[in-house]
């Protein structure tokens, strides 16, 4: 059987059909030497600034976020791409689960897992398979520069496909001087590589349709398969005015009598897309059990698309219409006033480019302008002319400016703006669920500028000679360059310095993880030195006799001198890396430093037994506050003593203006208290053993002569408290991690010290921090223990 050719009439064989299909999946480029000095000049232009968009943004992940932003989401993807280098998918923490989980894993339970449990992403692992690139030639950051060069660089053809290489160099630059580009593109997130797929997707699809090429067309469905993988919502909303395209191109192509030429070349588009579809879904298969399940999902089952009950971990709110609504109303003048290209000033040129299409599409429309039309009303088909124009400059402008539409309606419905401008994010990082939309305004503005700058050419070559014309040319653009630039700086300036204070804190809150070489910003673990005398040995006074499980005690730990174990503070609830996503652990926790939660005895000594490390204790002084203030940070290296008694000594400063003093031990089974004499320096000695703890130097005034503790593990507290002339307090509080378990004790040593005022108990603001802290005039403390 054949089908008749629509010019001929004549019937073509099945075999040519095929044969005719197999020659359209070749790329339509030519390979000649290209003598077009000025196209030349337009592409190396274009390249150059390609080229230093990518190495601002590359200076900006190395020296703005060497620790990486406050989204902890970072951490995640980082995590991802180092599993993937390992080939893992899951991570097996085994019994350490609950000390470990990163933040955004699922835990699931599986019998024939190791430990009988595994954890997976809540992402995609698309994205992270990117940044593995880097981390495999331990260049990170170069990928996210990469990343934001190649998006430059697609712009720029996306943008002369629309209009002109002039008006694509100028998109490229404006590209570049978007904050919501620059900061959220040094980030190790998402939305920057999944925007660069989506524009590889628009460029390849445009060459397809110009060119007839199914080659390209392939590549388009790619691409945007992957941009899929990454980011479902995003890619479909991205893509949704190009496949409003498609439609037209195929009924209007069918009404033309070439439907099977176009239908080959739209079929090529979808089946890559529809193949990546399927990973996706096979993905979900296999981490979730169910194919139509998504992590995220399965993460949190509320935190999805569309409006009603909306939740993730502890926050719920119920989604509406208005307020999806309002949530986007709010992005616009965000991303409109200061997240877009050059701030509010790119907004305005954007509108007066699509103003400029507007009117070209006009001419067009009513032949009063038919150069542009003409310039396109051939494309591809072999040089064959078309029966219609599949995609003018402005059908392409259209879908282009579709694509604003699209990603702003689209994200009405989606409740993770609303989410992101409750906890804090967009305000550092723009709106980054809306960063598609950075396509259209730079493509826009460009066309703007252009039309603009010829706009006063032509002007001032009317009223002035050629050489004076020169000159207000580029007095004006100048004048305009400049008060673009100060726009620009103005739109950046409030975002870089709040992230910029954040880095700070976040650099002097790793401070004593980076002089003790557990980490080197801002991924890379490197062997920890721990030496005999441990950090901050002196006035905590590390246990250095016999029945040490650490470095100064068994001999059995004697290998494990590079081998650290972390324990740190979870202000943010039972995650790991969350806040502090710089403390990362490898995937199969077999790395130089393993950190894990410092929460609660039980799990503390179930993690030391577990992992056989040298102990350390990360915490710091103050209130957590998303690094918007400094904390006071320290680590201290533990040691484990155990025998049938430990014996310990700690010595308090008394607090200026402190009248009288009271000591009192605490288990779980109540309290003793003892008398105290105020001086200026007052020693406790205190013993702790299977049969209980005691103040051994001090007079019982309360309670049972030896407090008991326990079996298995548990805490127990020292609690010394000092009283002013007007009923003020200042309590030192002690708390050390024991372990009964027979007739022998062990002790996590140097407790856990609090200074509290005006209360006996308190959080970290009153965390003791070695004596360089800042504390009530009189405050010290020393404390030291052995094994009897």
């Amino acid at each position: 059987m054949g089908r008749r050719d629509s010019k001929t009439g004549w019937s073509v064989p099945l075999g040519g059909r095929v044969r005719a299909a197999v020659r359209g999946l070749a790329f339509h480029t030519d390979f000649s030497i290209d003598i077009d000095r000025t196209r030349t000049r337009r592409r190396l232009a274009a390249l150059c600034v390609s080229l230093l968009v990518g190495l601002v943004v590359t200076w900006l992940a190395v020296d703005l976020f060497p620790y990486h932003t406050v989204n902890d989401d970072e951490g995640v993807y980082l995590t991802q791409a180092a599993m993937l280098l390992e080939g893992k998918l899951f991570l097996y923490p085994g019994q350490l689960t609950e000390a470990v989980r990163p933040w955004f894993f699922v835990v699931q339970e599986t019998p024939s897992a190791p430990g009988g449990v595994q954890l997976y992403s809540k992402y995609s692992p698309a994205v992270p398979a990117l940044f593995a690139v880097g981390l495999a030639f331990g260049l990170p950051n170069l990928v996210l520069g990469a990343v934001a060069a190649a998006s430059a660089a697609l712009v720029y053809a996306l943008t002369a496909d629309a209009f002109d290489r002039t008006t694509g160099v100028v998109a490229a630059g404006l590209l570049g001087l978007s904050p919501l580009f620059l900061l959220t593109s040094a980030t190790f997130l998402a939305y920057a590589p999944t925007t660069m797929l989506n524009l590889g997707f628009a460029v390849c699809y445009v060459r397809a349709a110009r060119r007839d090429s199914s080659g390209y067309a392939v590549v388009a469905g790619a691409l945007v398969g992957a941009a899929f993988f990454a980011r479902p919502y995003t890619a479909v909303l991205f893509a949704l005015p190009f496949i409003a395209h498609s439609l037209w191109a195929l009924a209007t192509a069918r009404r033309a009598g070439t439907g099977w030429v176009v239908f080959r070349r739209y079929a090529a588009v979808a089946l890559p897309g529809l193949a990546f579809v399927g990973l996706t879904l096979a993905y979900n298969a296999v981490v979730t059990g169910d194919p139509l399940t998504f992590p995220y999902i399965a993460f949190a089952p509320q935190d999805g698309v569309g409006f009603g009950e909306r939740a993730i971990l502890n926050y719920e709110v119920v989604y509406t219409p208005a307020m999806g609504v309002e949530t986007a109303v709010e992005a616009l003048d965000l991303l409109a006033l200061r997240w877009g290209p050059m701030g509010w000033l790119g907004t305005v040129a954007a509108v007066f480019g699509l103003g400029v299409t507007a009117r070209r599409w006009w001419s067009h429309k009513t032949g009063r302008n038919l150069r542009g039309s003409a310039r396109r009303r051939h494309h591809g088909l072999g040089g064959r002319d078309r029966a219609f124009t599949e995609l003018s400059d402005d059908a392409l402008a259209c879908v282009v400016a579709g694509v604003f539409a699209s990603v702003f309606v689209g994200n009405a419905a989606f409740w993770g703006t609303h989410n992101g401008l409750r906890n804090g994010l967009i305000d550092l990082l723009g709106p980054f669920y809306h960063f598609d939309a950075l396509v259209p305004l730079a493509v826009f503005g460009a066309a703007g500028v252009v039309a603009g700058a010829r706009l006063v050419r032509r002007l001032a070559h009317r009223r002035f000679s050629a050489s004076e014309a020169r000159g207000v040319v580029f007095s004006v653009l100048l004048v305009s360059a400049l008060f673009a630039g100060g726009v620009t700086v103005g739109a950046v300036e409030d975002p870089y310095d709040e992230n910029r204070l954040r880095t700070e804190n976040l650099a002097a809150t790793y401070e004593p993880l980076l002089d003790a070489g557990f980490e080197q910003p801002p991924l890379t673990p490197s062997v920890p030195g721990v030496d005999a005398g441990g950090i901050d040995g002196g006035s905590d006074g590390l246990g250095d006799g016999d029945g040490g499980l650490g470095v100064a005690g068994d001999p059995s730990a004697a290998g494990n001198e590079t081998k650290a174990l972390v324990f740190h503070p979870d202000p943010y609830g039972d995650w790991s890396a969350h806040p502090f996503q710089t403390l990362r652990n490898d995937p199969g926790f077999d790395g130089p430093v393993v950190y894990a939660l410092d929460d609660g005895a039980e799990r503390d000594f179930a993690v030391l037994d577990a992992t056989n490390r040298t102990p350390y204790r990360f915490t710091y002084r103050g209130t957590w506050t998303g690094a918007t203030e400094a904390v006071e940070p320290d680590l201290t290296r533990l040691d484990v003593l155990a025998g049938e008694r430990v014996d310990a000594t700690t010595t308090l400063g008394a607090p200026a203006g402190a009248n009288t003093a009271s000591v009192r031990v605490e288990t779980e089974a109540g309290y003793a208290r003892y008398d105290a004499a105020t001086a200026e320096n007052l020693t406790v000695e205190w013993s702790l053993s299977p049969s209980g703890v005691a103040v051994t130097n001090r007079p019982l005034a309360a309670g049972p002569e030896r407090l008991s503790i326990p079996p298995g593990a548990s805490e127990v507290d020292l609690a010394v408290t000092y009283v002013g002339d007007f009923g003020e307090t200042v309590t030192y509080r002690q708390t050390v991690t024991v372990e009964r378990s027979g007739g022998e004790i062990r002790v996590l040593w140097p407790p856990e010290t609090r200074v509290c005022r005006l209360t006996t108990d308190c959080g970290t603001e009153g965390e003791w921090v070695g004596p360089d802290g800042d504390y009530l005039d009189g405050v010290s403390v020393e404390t030291d223990a052995r094994v009897a």
